[in-house]
């Protein structure tokens, strides 16, 4: 299956393998289950509005809670707010269970968790439901121009 994850991939020429589940339910920690991969190497794209209106990508490991002050501090904002399930699909262009900052409808900024950086590869949502791809998190860091910051909920 190609998606415009993938696409966004193949475009700017990083490696990466293709992932894939049978997606009978939705979240990071099912997938990692699927796959048999701990909750800690799969990537959850959240999707978050900003008190100002705009929306921000979150990006965590399977295993970590977002904290909302410590996202809003990131982004400069007072307040951060996890979008609907409606205006998440509506900015990204993805249904929910494969949202995705790769090929995303907009490119919306990303904060990716500093801990989940530091691991050498992720797995994240190529854009459609049990659709994933693995790739160093440097390449995800610098295809997406990720900010690395401290986001994680303790």
């Amino acid at each position: 299956m190609t998606t415009r994850g993938i696409e966004e991939l193949k475009n700017v020429g990083v490696e990466f393998s293709v992932l894939s589940y049978r997606p009978e339910e939705t979240g990071a920690e099912y997938a990692a289950r699927a796959l048999g991969l701990p909750p800690r190497e799969v990537i959850k794209s959240l999707v978050f509005q900003e008190d100002s209106g705009g929306f921000v990508f979150a990006l965590i490991d399977g295993a970590g809670r977002v904290s909302g002050k410590k996202l809003a501090r990131a982004c400069g904002c007072k307040r951060v707010l996890p979008a609907s399930p409606h205006d998440a699909e509506r900015v990204t262009g993805y249904q929910v269970g494969g949202i995705s900052p790769l090929g995303a409808k907009r490119a919306l900024p990303i904060f990716l968790d500093a801990e989940t950086a530091k691991n050498d590869t992720v797995v994240i949502n190529a854009g459609a439901r049990g659709t994933l791809v693995r790739l160093a998190t440097a390449d995800l860091i610098r295809i997406t121009d990720a900010t690395v910051a401290d986001i994680r909920k303790e």
